[in-house]
Formats: structure tokens, sequence, C-alpha cells
């Protein structure tokens, strides 16, 4: 049975890497695997920057029209149909998590619809380090928003919070501490909790509730953010 993940979530929880990371993961195994980008948005943190990465792993890619090409206007491309008519064994979506990305995920509507059952997951990225994510209030909110937008429900979350290259031990535990608020008042249930191997076993190690951790999902860090580069770009765009 097809398997199709969609990551949906604000804005640096981490959806594109988790994205890589399940595609990654995907190959490994030997899936034949699509991996899809449909952040209208983010045109710099975009997968169509790792097209080269993920070929070499047997990835498809597909991305908006014009990404990585200096075109601020995007639009979707037709080989998004390929994720429902092709006999992939694994289909990642990465979706932008403000309201025009989620409505570009919300076209799809009647092809996720006919899915077998069981074969969907839509997954919410939480990254508490984030402002819009920094209260089980903001996480609720823009949880409501987004499945609104993308005509989805969210079958479960991610802990993914971290604060990039000085993510610590804290990241995870208060993470863990909100979206375990966030899953009582909402039933929706928090199916992995993410991080670099060292800092997940030390949390593993801590005897939280098995409940609010989901199944513990080891990460690599495929997305080199070269913030100097972009800050430049955009002072460029502006004079």
């Amino acid at each position: 049975m097809k398997k199709v993940f969609v990551l949906i979530g604000n804005y640096g929880s981490g959806k594109t890497e988790l994205a890589l990371n399940f595609a990654m993961e995907a190959a490994r195994r030997g899936e034949r695997t699509e991996l899809l980008d449909l952040d209208m948005v983010n045109t710099y943190f975009r997968l169509a920057e790792h097209g080269r990465m993920v070929n070499m792993k047997e990835i498809r890619l597909v991305s908006p029209n014009f990404a990585c090409s200096g075109i601020e206007t995007l639009s979707l491309p037709a080989e998004v149909a390929s994720a429902f008519a092709m006999d992939w064994d694994t289909v990642i979506f990465d979706v932008g998590g403000d309201a025009v990305g989620s409505t570009a995920l919300g076209r799809y509507h009647e092809d996720f619809m006919e899915l077998e059952p069981g074969s969907l997951e839509v997954l919410n990225v939480v990254n508490v380090r984030r402002p819009l994510a920094g209260t089980a209030e903001r996480i609720i909110k823009l949880q409501q928003e987004m499945e609104t937008h993308a005509r989805l429900r969210i079958t479960g979350m991610i802990n993914n919070t971290n604060l990039a290259q000085v993510t610590g031990p804290n990241e995870l535990r208060d993470g863990y501490e909100i979206i375990r608020e966030v899953s009582e008042r909402t039933g929706v249930p928090v199916k992995y909790t993410s991080g670099h191997k060292d800092l997940l076993d030390r949390f593993l190690a801590e005897g939280h509730d098995p409940k609010y951790i989901g199944t513990p999902l080891p990460i690599e860090t495929y997305m080199q953010r070269d913030w100097d580069s972009w800050i430049k770009s955009l002072s460029t765009k502006q004079k």
C-alpha cells in the first residue's frame, strides 16, 4: 500500500528538513519515493536546492515552477498529479505553513480522499521555539487554520522543537510539555519526536510518557542554512 505523508506546520518548524529525512530513509529501505515541494511562500529553504542530492538517492523531486530561478511568482507543476497516479511506495509532501501554502494543498482534496484508507498521514510539524507556536493556544489556532485551508484533517503531530545549531535538551522537554497539552485538548496524537540522535537519546532516557512521544525519529541535517548569503541576497533585491 502506498504511504503518503503530508508535512505541514508554521514557518521555521523544520518541515523541509523532516521531509528530506523521511524521503532519504524511505530510499534507504529501497522504496520508490517521490518528494513534493508545495511550499509556495518560502523561496529560500526550498527542496529544489537539493535536487541533485535527492536524485542521487533515487528520489523523484517535484517543485514549484520557477523555483530557485530568481522569479518570485511560483506555480504548481502538472507533475504533482504523479503522486496520486503513479505506483510509488512512499510520497512526501512538504507544505507551506500559512494560508497560501495550505490552500495549494487544498486543490488536491479529491485526490487525497481517493487514497486507500489508512495510507494518508497529515502531520503538523511543531517547533515551540517559533513565535507562532510558542503556546498551546497558538498551536491549536494555527492547526485549525491549516486544516481549513488544506481541507484535510491533521492526523498527528511531530515534536520537532529546536534552535538549529544551538539546540539543547530543554528544547525537546519544553516541546513535549506544550505539545502534550495540545494533544490532551484536541485529541490529536503525538506521532513522532524528532531530533539529532544524541539529544533524542538523552530526552528519551528521562522517562517521559511514551503516549506524548510517539515514535522516536533520529534525524540528520541535510539543509545547510547559509544565513549570510541569504541576508546578502535580500540586501541586493532592495537596491
